[in-house]
């Protein structure tokens, strides 16, 4: 019995000394919001009857702090506000996709595993993929950004494409004539 008892206790002591002491805490990784300035913020545009305005421009990546892996590869975002500046053409807008262009004119690429910069347009009942003349419409862009556009000066410009569909526009008036309670419409 006192050998059981031996027994038990030494097990007892190893688990308490083992098993149940207090752990080193854990390092903490911390992540920061790298935002990148995109310079000029505010750019005009213009693709056929199409205007704009691009507003609110920046890139932004998540990094860990310490070793500057990269948590969130870049985004850009900003505002996108299109105008359908025809006096007689409803636009019906399809698609629209971003392009960035090197300082030698060439396109940036997208690494592989990452979705090309690609603006949709609500096609419902009811939504703002069409334009009438004078109309406009706002949509917030969040694009992924490539990571060789993020080195010093190697980034000239960005192009946005778009895709719509023009149809004429007409406001024709029809006359009909009414009589109200027996009058005749001639009277």
């Amino acid at each position: 019995m006192r050998k059981l008892i031996g027994v038990m206790m030494a097990t007892t002591a190893a688990a308490a000394s083992f098993g149940c002491a207090q752990k080193p805490p854990a390092t903490v990784t911390v992540i920061e919001d790298k935002i990148y300035t995109v310079t000029p913020d505010q750019v005009m545009v213009k693709a056929g009857i199409v205007t704009g305005e691009v507003t609110e421009l920046k890139v932004a990546e998540r990094v860990e702090k310490d070793s500057g892996r990269v948590e969130t590869p870049a985004k850009l975002t900003g505002k996108l506000k299109l105008t359908n500046s025809s006096t007689d053409q409803t636009v019906r807008l399809i698609a629209g996709k971003i392009l960035y262009i090197d300082d030698q004119g060439q396109l940036i690429k997208i690494e592989e595993a990452r979705t090309e910069p690609a603006l949709k347009f609500s096609s419902s009942y009811n939504s703002t993929d069409r334009l009438d003349p004078g109309q406009d419409m706002t949509q917030s862009v969040d694009v992924d950004f490539p990571a060789a556009a993020l080195k010093a000066k190697k980034l000239k410009e960005i192009r946005i494409e778009l895709a719509y569909i023009p149809s004429p526009y007409k406001l024709q008036t029809a006359n009909f004539s009414v009589s109200i309670g027996g009058q005749s419409a001639s009277q």
